[in-house]
């Protein structure tokens, strides 16, 4: 292939569900005559100006892979003014099917909670990029110019098209990067450019021909230039002459690869982040790793976007409704992932997502794909992806990539397993509600990580004997507006057999049988579990100590008793009534 000159914007990537009608317009392409430039007469033509190409053309004329490769990519969007702006790191997504990587060049504050970047400061970073700049494409961007510099641009991408390490003539390590403006124009003028100051401090010849490598629109910027005037560093991932993925990090090839679609449904499985008591209700997935392995797992949602002078389908219609070229594009959700390991797939769902995860993202982004790096032992691991608002739906793809054999799979919701805040399941249950309040001083002892948390309430619970555990519901119910909710969350405690003489400042100092941790902003907090006979306490809490609210406590429990049967209607079921108890505190 002959060097391409790109004159246009960076790419905005399509939809990367639709990319086999790329595939069928590359092979409709190879199957016809090739077009010649310039004439203007092809069925379909590129666009045209005074018979020259609009955006990206080779610098050969009678080379034409770039417009070409351009226009599938415009077909798949449904026009080219759809290829305008966009990220960088979702155009490699589309055009490699691997994965991308941003870097800020600022501080961590300003990181967006991205991946730990190779070579940790930001010198190293740059000897990384010295490294990877023939086994992989690299582009940086302005942001925020400073004062001074509005020739770079703000919100641009740029080109990284070469790195080269020089040896000055004072002895010193010169590391220049060679930098394309794409638009072929507005070149940076700093000091090594043409003339400029910089080149006094290598030698002349490398300086003839360093500047002879010059394109239209490209310069040479210091490391240290670098690092001040750009903002961000993109990168794909190389890709081994195999094909595989290759690690950024560790150089392993990601040999393995796994991928699910899902959903966030709302009212269903659109739970929300962690703060939110719907969280176990978001898609799972199980992740079982059968080697040591470095792992990359990944979410890439789809876009927002509706037909245009339509409503938009339905859920389940949206595969068969879905056209790049009737949609306009509208903003992504904010998505994150988590992932815990476990010891078995028959857990306990809540209890397992109540500890801390051993992968996670710092925060939910704005992104089209977030993904985690993960060095994964053998087992089992949970991984769910979630939206930071609760009842949000939308669509993603995840993605696996691994040195070792991974296998996936989708977790089907358990029947009969209700989410926070729906009925309770088909049966028989005695309810009991409990009023309490958080008082500054009094009863507002917060979480179990303050010395205050034995003087929160605590109220009593009760399980009969049975033939086993029963099945019990406790909700907290806080009374407040939602945006004036605390972080509320509960556990329970067993009692002892000999009657608990510790008294509750002991009993609250054991290990609870039963937690609704993390405390969420929300306005109702419930767990479903299995209680052995026995006595137990609840203690609801909210996170921090001196919080005041009012509360209740509803405890139901499952009653389990064989239905009778009267001679005289005839073999009908007699059903015993449930009662309710109100008691206040």
């Amino acid at each position: 292939m002959a060097p391409a000159q790109v004159l246009s914007a960076p790419l905005c990537p399509p939809e990367p569900w639709v990319l086999t009608q790329a595939e069928l317009c590359v092979r409709d392409a190879k199957m016809s005559s090739p077009p010649r430039v310039g004439e203007g007469r092809l069925r379909d033509p590129v666009p045209l100006v005074w018979r020259r190409l609009c955006f990206s053309r080779c610098q050969r004329e009678d080379v034409f892979w770039l417009p070409l490769l351009e226009k599938v990519y415009a077909k798949v969007y449904g026009a080219y003014e759809h290829l305008w702006a966009g990220q960088v790191a979702d155009a490699l997504v589309d055009l490699t099917g691997g994965l991308a990587e941003r870097w800020s060049l600022k501080d961590s504050a300003r990181s967006g909670g991205q991946q730990d970047r190779p070579g940790g400061s930001e010198r190293g970073l740059c000897q990384q990029l010295l490294s990877l700049k023939d086994r992989c494409p690299i582009s940086c961007s302005v942001l925020s110019p400073r004062d001074g510099a509005r020739e770079l641009g703000e919100f641009h991408a740029f080109i990284v098209s070469d790195l080269r390490e020089l040896q000055g003539q004072a002895g010193q390590s010169v590391l220049l990067l060679r930098i394309r403006n794409p638009w072929g124009r507005r070149c940076w003028q700093g000091p090594w450019r043409q003339g400029g100051e910089g080149w006094s401090r290598v030698d002349p010849a490398d300086e003839s021909e360093l500047l002879s490598q010059l394109q239209e629109g490209e310069f040479w910027v210091e490391e240290e230039e670098f690092l001040r005037e750009f903002d961000e560093v993109t990168v794909g991932f190389p890709i081994t002459e195999a094909g595989h993925l290759q690690s950024l990090y560790s150089e392993k090839a990601l040999c393995h690869t796994q991928e699910l679609p899902g959903a966030w449904v709302k009212g269903q499985s659109a739970g929300g982040c962690r703060n939110n008591s719907g969280f176990p209700s978001n898609p799972k997935f199980w992740l079982r790793v059968s080697e040591p392995s470095e792992v990359f797992v990944a979410v890439l949602q789809r876009p927002r976007v509706r037909p245009a002078g339509r409503a938009r389908a339905p859920v389940g219609d949206e595969c068969a409704a879905w056209s790049p070229a009737s949609f306009r594009r509208e903003d992504y959700q904010a998505v994150g992932l988590h992932i815990w390991k476990v010891e078995k797939r028959r857990v306990s769902l809540p209890r397992v997502l109540s500890t801390p995860p051993v992968a996670g993202t710092v925060c939910h982004a704005y992104d089209r794909e977030v993904h985690l790096r993960c060095e994964l032992a053998p087992g089992y691991y949970l991984a769910v992806p979630s939206t930071f608002l609760k009842d949000v739906p939308g669509q993603f793809l995840l993605r696996v990539f691994s040195s070792g054999r991974v296998s996936l799979s989708a977790i089907k919701p358990a029947a009969g397993s209700p989410a926070p805040g729906e009925a309770l399941p088909a049966g028989e249950w005695e309810t009991v509600q409990l009023r309490g309040s958080w008082r500054t001083g009094q009863t507002a002892g917060g979480s179990r990580n303050f010395a205050s948390y034995p003087s929160n309430p605590c109220f009593p619970l009760s399980v009969p004997e049975g033939p086993g555990p029963r099945c019990v519901r406790v909700t907290l119910h806080q009374h407040c507006q939602d945006s004036q909710c605390h972080p509320i969350g509960f556990h329970i405690f067993q009692v002892p057999v000999d009657g608990g003489s510790q008294g509750a400042p002991g009993l609250l100092l054991q290990e609870p049988v039963v937690s609704c941790v993390p405390h969420r902003y929300a306005q109702e907090v419930s767990r479903l579990c299995h209680l052995s006979p026995g006595t137990y306490r609840v203690v609801p809490s909210t996170y921090l100590p001196d919080t005041e609210g009012a509360f209740a406590v509803t405890i139901a429990t499952r009653i389990d008793r064989r239905s009778i049967h009267s001679q005289e209607r005839l073999g009908q079921l007699l059903q015993e009534a449930s009662f309710m108890a109100v008691m206040k505190t």
